[in-house]
């Protein structure tokens, strides 16, 4: 038996070349697009409607999620957010492959969470297709205002990333860590 060839947003989520868009991706693209504009609309005080396109857009919401508006993402769908999640004013997610965010992680403003890459080759960068590469952040995380965390990369528990910082590789558990690139300064 044949098997059958991976589609655009199959490949998008094992990190393989692909194609953004493909209709099925642009379409999910224009739906996020959407619900993000929507949710950046709403007034301060209806936490019900707000709460109500995250649960929409996002693959996963835990209990008390807060993301302060202007908030952005590509898909929505691959986040997953667990409990007493923080996001303050600014957030970025580039969710072209999965973002799985543990309980009790706070972020400061814009902060910038990037799945996706693009081929270092011109040549093949040059035929429109991209990359994505997941993100794990563990429990109990605190990400400072400004940082970039760049695709690839987990965060374990316990762990405090500085303002401004540039996390390019995996960060261990019960660390502070800052920079450009994010190095460990002390253990905890």
């Amino acid at each position: 038996m044949q098997e059958q060839p991976k589609t655009e947003k199959e490949k998008m989520l094992a990190n393989e070349l692909y194609l953004a868009s493909d209709p099925e991706l642009a379409a999910e693209s224009w739906q996020a697009f959407h619900l993000t504009r929507l949710y950046n609309g709403v007034a301060e005080e209806d936490l019900e409607q707000r709460s109500q396109i995250l649960r929409e857009l996002l693959g996963k919401v835990g209990k008390n999620t807060q993301i302060v508006p202007p908030f952005h993402c590509d898909y929505g769908r691959n986040i997953y957010v667990g409990d007493n999640f923080y996001m303050n004013y600014g957030g970025v997610i580039l969710d072209c492959n999965t973002v799985h965010i543990g309980d009790n992680v706070l972020c400061g403003p814009y902060v910038q969470i990037y799945t996706a890459y693009h081929p270092v080759d011109p040549t093949v960068r040059l035929t429109g297709r991209e990359l994505a590469a997941p993100i794990t952040i563990g429990n109990n995380v605190w990400i400072g205002g400004g940082v970039i965390i760049c695709p690839g990369v987990t965060i374990a528990d316990n762990t405090t990333i500085g303002a401004g910082s540039i996390v390019t590789k995996d960060i261990p558990a019960h660390v502070v860590a800052a920079g450009n690139p994010c190095k460990v300064i002390r253990a905890l």
